[in-house]
This record gives structure tokens, sequence and C-alpha cells, in this order.
């Protein structure tokens, strides 16, 4: 099988690469140019685009490196910032595995006559056994577990995609690199945003393509509780920066009006929600639609404890409530929610943007 591998310069990836070549794949590695910027994160930085580069060279494939700076910018920065704008708190490595790795570089592997695009992500793709209806589950280490950022997928790319290191925990996946002495082995892992450099924080890169206003805070009452520099910054659920109220307790943010250039805060009873909205153009399955009255796991962060919740439908419009069965933290709106099968909950069936 002829198998183009989606190269990062991490280790994961590496690993990913030396299996298929181990078990005779006709391999070719490909590192993706996204940021045409300054990076610290790890991520899509000249260095690791010479480690994946080096550790082609030692397991004897080629590689490519392709430029898709101006693609990146337009469909995960741009709305980036746009959401932002609206005081909504996106998820930009979400969005980029949906625009980039699976589907311009997916659909480049096709029309370069490769088999399959496979990735160095801690997930595992399953079929039905008949080769028709596919699975994406949990990786096998649940603690570098990658499949609520997969969340989006369906049958068309997962028939396409392979995840060699899903099977494998991360302990495995380094010793396997250092047995094959590849450069990566001891590389750690990349934690943020690879076009944020820590230096400017995402304020300082936000202020630089969008304009920032400052905002009151008030209470549920509407009483006057500070303030904050930049409105748009400010996350549901937040409790950093937003003080305490009268009787000693943190405050934290249940709602934010952009428009009105208004926080309110509540204390850590009032933050919690028992339901989150998914808007309907956001909403993905893994392979069909759970409907009204059905059972789901929902997981609201990539390291998010899994909870159990009942589906509900949401008038004409065709958004979807997903009702917990213990209220929780608050969902910001723009932060996506993969849902895990009930019965099975390690199987994603399909994932939404709150709204």
């Amino acid at each position: 099988m002829r198998v183009l591998v989606a190269m990062s310069g991490g280790v994961d990836s590496s690993v990913a690469a030396a299996l298929l070549v181990e078990h005779g794949h006709d391999v070719v590695g490909a590192t993706l140019k996204l940021w045409g910027g300054p990076s610290d994160s790890g991520c899509c930085s000249v260095a690791d685009v010479d480690d994946a580069r080096r550790v082609a060279q030692q397991l004897g494939i080629e590689h490519h490196v392709f430029n898709l700076t101006e693609e990146f910018d337009r469909h995960v920065v741009a709305p980036y910032v746009g959401e932002h704008v609206r005081g909504r708190t996106p998820n930009p490595c979400i969005e980029c595995n949906r625009s980039m790795k699976f589907d311009r570089l997916l659909g480049r592997s096709e029309r370069l006559g490769f088999d399959r695009l496979a990735t160095g992500h801690h997930a595992r793709v399953t079929d039905g056994g008949d080769g028709m209806v596919w699975s994406l589950r949990r990786g096998a280490d649940a603690d570098k577990d990658q499949s609520y950022v997969l969340s989006m997928l369906g049958q068309d790319a997962l028939s396409r995609v392979l995840f060699p290191v899903g099977d494998m925990t991360k302990d495995e996946v380094r010793a396997h690199a250092r047995r094959l002495g590849l450069r990566t082995a001891a590389k750690p892992d990349s934690q943020d945003v690879c076009f944020i450099r820590d230096a400017e924080g995402r304020q300082g890169f936000l202020s630089r393509r969008m304009e920032l206003h400052s905002a009151e805070v008030v209470d549920s009452a509407g009483r006057p509780a500070g303030s904050v520099e930049a409105v748009e910054l400010v996350t549901v659920g937040q409790r950093r920066g937003m003080g305490h109220g009268s009787d000693g307790t943190r405050r934290y943010v249940t709602h934010v009006d952009v428009a009105a250039r208004r926080v309110t805060v509540g204390s850590a009873a009032d933050a919690r929600c028992s339901s989150v909205v998914l808007a309907a153009p956001s909403l993905t399955w893994v392979d069909r639609p759970l409907h009204a009255g059905a059972r789901a796991v929902a997981q609201v962060s990539a390291h998010g404890r899994p909870v159990p919740c009942t589906l509900d439908d949401h008038g004409v419009d065709g958004d979807l409530v997903v009702r917990f069965d213990a209220p929780q933290r608050p969902v910001a709106p723009g932060q996506t929610v993969a849902l895990y099968d009930a019965r099975d909950p390690d199987a994603v069936v399909g994932a939404g943007v709150a709204a």
C-alpha cells in the first residue's frame, strides 16, 4: 500500500512513519508548512520541518514540504480571529484538522496517487467487518487520546486514513523511537496554538489583528464588580481575573456580551449548566445522526471528563440540545462538543460547536 505520512516533526508521527515502513508499505513523508510567522510552540517551526526531514532520512523514505500558509491563514487563523471578535472561544486545532490535514492534505494525497494518509494521532479507526461502516475510537493511551480533536471526521475521511500509533501508549511510542535511534524520541509534545508565541500570548497576537475593547464586570444582579481590558478575550466559565464575591468565594464568568461590553459573573453554582445547544450547521456524524431521546456521552474539551447525556431537538433550526445528566461547568460558545456512544464510550458518534 502506498501511504503518505503527515510528519509534524514530533515523535508520534515519526513512529507512525517507522511502523508503516516496518510493515512493508511504500511510505513517503510530508510536512505541512502552515504558519508563516514566528512560532515557539514546538509545532510548525523551521526546527520541526528539519526534525521531520532528518527522521525521514533515517527511515530511508522521501520527504516533502507542502506550503499551505495562505490556506491556513484563511481557514484557521482568520476564523479564529473572527470568533474572538464575536466574543466566542474557538478551537483552532480542531479547525486545522478539519480543513488542513483531513481536507486539503487528504485530497492532495489522493491526487498524488496514495492509497492512504497516515498521521501520528492517538486514535483508532476500525471497520464493521464489511469495510463499509468505519468507526472512530479513542486511542489506547487514555492520557494522550486525541479522538476529541478528530471527532468531526466522517465515513469518507475515515475510510482513507491510518493512525498507526493509536494502539500504543505514549511510553511505547517513545520506546520504539529510542530503539530506532530517532532524533525525536525525547522531544516534548506540542501543547500550544502554533501561531501564538509565548512572549506575546493570545492578547498580543489578537491585538495586532483586531480591536480589543475594555468592558465592565457586573454580578448577577447587575451591580458593578470590576472591569476587564478586553471583553473579546473573556471566556464563559473563566475564573482567572474575576476576583471574589462579597462572601469571599471565587467568581466565574456566566455571560459575555461583546456588543454591550459587559461581562457577568457569579458563583461556581451560577456558572454551572444543565445543557448546551450545538448549532445545526456545525453538526457532523461519524456514520448516521442520533435523534431526539438518544443517549450519548459528551466531552467538551480535549482532556475533559466524559459526561452521560441525552440528546434533544431544538425547534425548526435543526440545532441539537445536549442535556447533561448532572450540571457541568459551562461550555463556552465556539467550543466543540464531541459525542460518544453511550453503549461503547470509546466510539465517537459525532460532534458539534456550542451556539
